[in-house]
């Protein structure tokens, strides 16, 4: 080990300034601190990092920071947001014994629908599915914010006290029936939520390394501490014989003295970091500076005090006159070099730019670029431009699922099952590259033009019996069009005259499916591709999850269903299976939080976009969260604000905005 770890005692917390690559400093930190005591060392490390993606990301930096080593067995990496037993450092039924398994996302949420219609009469009405579900997901993130803040919610009935509107008041109704409700359902399905049982994880998890402290080397990386139960495990493996929490881009210049920090306020980027410390009895002086490879730039450090300035709270903007006299404005200037703001007179000629300085960075062998905004409709479009040249960036958050072929299919059908005879909903399938009907596309082709000339194009029929004696009277009768519509009265049996059928959603699932492949069925047997590929593969997914888990929901009717269908689907996103240039992504907000690339194109800094606006929250208002006891949605705008400091310290920057 090397003496600047050792020396720093214990606690040991550090830091990785925002303008030095996190990843990359961590992973040649971590080298070269094992590199005297073998490979062996490196191997049983373990490094907790904020997410998955930022584990793969480290993964990578450690392949390129080996550089002369022929063989590397890189440490134990474990995201802190989705710790799973018997993955390392856990051992099967170690910490987990006495905690029930979670309840699955889709079994949550069908859940959570009957409960809101069940309780429905709180309100006064009858909410539409669209809406039940909005509401279901609504109630989903109030019980996860309780669980993840620690908040048990006892005192909701208080809050009535409060000079609010009535519509308030009928929500909290709601909200007490809500909460007396769901955990007795969890508990008669002998199920927790992912996000009670992830506090409960973290806890157990410190307490084992409080009292056995793991003798390896253990590090937390990238972590900001905004969760409580995260909070106290980085005070925990801290306190480790060989422990160690890297935080990312602390500002240390924004003390008084040498003792404490200055306060900042919900919003600022570093609020997470201080409460943090302050939590953990840690004064900022005592934070130690990593010890990577890369090389100390005073252009960096110019460039980092430069936004740090720029995002200081609005009581201390009386700073700024004091920073620019004297050698303040040659600095500034100094860190300005490399952060170039361009400004565009809308979203596409944004898009256009943003193209531009992606294709740009390819002229240069090596050279990698990466696009950050939180805006995906933005990200599509320049991902678009890139396409038209023949460029394909790796882009993190896919692309929707409903613009795919199968996802189409499949909320086709439902409207079929609806009403199989809408002219519209008919063509739609009998035009859809999949179905065949068990013909060849030629057959298929003949046989739905003649039906729409003789059938569709005149009153709208009730049923496909109707449809049929369209076609059997017509003067050009045709019996391909005929021997059509008794193949769709196959897949789409008729029902009773004004009988509505209502099923729960793993029953409508898995006749949506069977529909689907009598639909996509070939004269040669079998459905063609139609579960294959990336769109397939997830709609299979999607289906199988809703056979399995979707009879938690109330009874729905075809149209309900249909309806919900078209949600969850928008709510999907898949990543086709092409390749990708290995020099070129497009990331969002998050998923950029720890990347850094030879030039950072950052985009859709607009107001509500980049920081989003803080969401409607249908159940609580302001005064009515900080009395229940929740942190205000202004803490999001601080993590925001935190991710693009992060991003606007790399050596070459673009800011664009429309």
């Amino acid at each position: 080990m090397t003496d600047w770890f050792h020396k720093a005692g214990r606690p040991r917390w550090f830091n990785i300034p925002a303008d030095r690559p996190f990843l990359d400093d961590l992973a040649a930190g971590l080298l070269d601190l094992t590199r005297e005591a073998g490979p062996e060392a490196l191997a049983d490390a373990v490094v907790l990092t904020p997410t998955r993606r930022a584990a793969r990301s480290l993964t990578e930096s450690f392949l390129r920071m080996a550089g002369e080593v022929p063989a590397l067995l890189p440490p134990r990496i474990r995201p802190l947001g989705d710790l799973e037993a018997g993955e390392a450092p856990f051992e099967p039924g170690d910490i987990v014994l006495d905690l029930p398994p979670a309840i699955t996302p889709v079994r949550r949420r069908f859940e959570l629908l009957r409960l809101v219609t069940e309780l429905s009469p709180a309100i006064g009405r009858s909410p539409g599915p669209a809406e039940a579900l909005g509401l279901a997901d609504a109630l989903g993130g109030f019980f996860d914010s309780l669980q993840i803040e620690e908040v048990a919610g006892d005192n909701l009935a208080d809050l009535v006290d409060l000079d609010m509107a009535a519509h308030w008041r009928v929500s909290l109704e709601f909200l007490q029936g809500a909460l007396l409700a769901w955990p007795k359902r969890l508990e008669t399905l002998g199920l927790v939520d992912v996000s009670a049982r992830r506090v409960r994880l973290l806890d157990a998890l410190a307490a084992k390394w409080d009292a056995e402290p793991p003798k390896d080397l253990l590090i937390a990386a990238g972590s900001t501490g905004s969760v409580k139960a995260t909070a106290r495990l980085l005070t925990v493996i801290a306190r480790a014989p060989l422990g160690a929490v890297v935080l990312p881009g602390l500002d240390t210049v924004m003390a008084e003295g040498a003792q404490q920090p200055r306060p900042v306020d919900d919003q600022h980027p570093q609020a997470a970091l201080r409460a943090l410390l302050t939590f953990a009895g840690v004064e900022v002086s005592s934070v130690e500076t990593w010890k990577g490879r890369s090389p100390a730039s005073s252009s960096g450090e110019v460039r980092r005090n430069l936004v740090n300035l720029a995002l200081r709270p609005a009581a201390q903007t009386s700073d700024w006159r004091l920073a620019i006299e004297g050698e303040g404005e040659k600095k500034i200037r100094e860190g300005l070099k490399g952060l170039t703001v361009v400004g565009t007179r809308d979203v596409e000629a944004c898009a256009l730019a943003a193209a531009l300085l992606l294709r740009e960075t390819l002229e240069t062998p090596g050279r990698t670029a990466a696009l950050v905004t939180p805006d995906q409709d933005l990200a599509r479009r320049v991902a678009a431009r890139l396409g038209r040249w023949g460029v394909i960036a790796d882009a993190s958050a896919g692309e929707p699922l409903a613009r795919f072929p199968c996802a189409v299919l499949a909320e086709t059908t439902a409207l079929a099952l609806v009403d199989p005879a809408r002219p519209a909903t008919i063509l739609g399938l009998l035009k859809h590259p999949h179905v065949r009907l068990g013909r060849t596309e030629a057959d298929l082709a003949i046989a739905r033009d003649a039906l729409e000339v003789t059938a569709l194009r005149r009153t709208r029929p009730e049923d496909l019996s109707g449809l049929k004696t369209f076609a059997m009277t017509a003067k050009a009768a045709d019996p391909a069009a005929i021997a059509l519509v008794d193949a769709l009265a196959a897949v789409f049996p008729p029902t009773a005259p004004g009988a509505v059928e209502t099923l729960d959603a793993s029953a409508w699932a898995r006749r949506l499916t069977l529909a689907m492949e009598a639909l996509c069925a070939r004269p040669e047997g079998g459905t063609g591709d139609l579960w294959s590929g990336p769109d397939g593969e997830a709609v299979a997914r999607l289906l199988s999850l809703l056979i399995a888990e979707g009879g938690a929901s109330p009874p729905l009717s075809a149209a309900a269903f249909a309806e919900l269908l078209g949600v969850i689907i928008a709510g999907e996103s898949v990543r086709a299976a092409r390749a990708t240039h290995p020099r070129l992504k497009i990331l969002g907000a998050m998923e950029a939080r720890m990347a850094r690339a030879d030039r950072l194109i950052l985009a859709g800094l607009e107001e509500g976009v980049w920081p989003q606006a803080a969401g409607v929250d249908p159940f609580l208002s302001r005064g009515m969260r900080s009395r229940l006891g929740l942190p205000p949605a202004e803490r999001r705008i601080a993590l925001s604000a935190h991710d693009f400091a992060q991003s606007a310290c790399a050596p070459e920057v673009f800011l664009l905005h429309a």
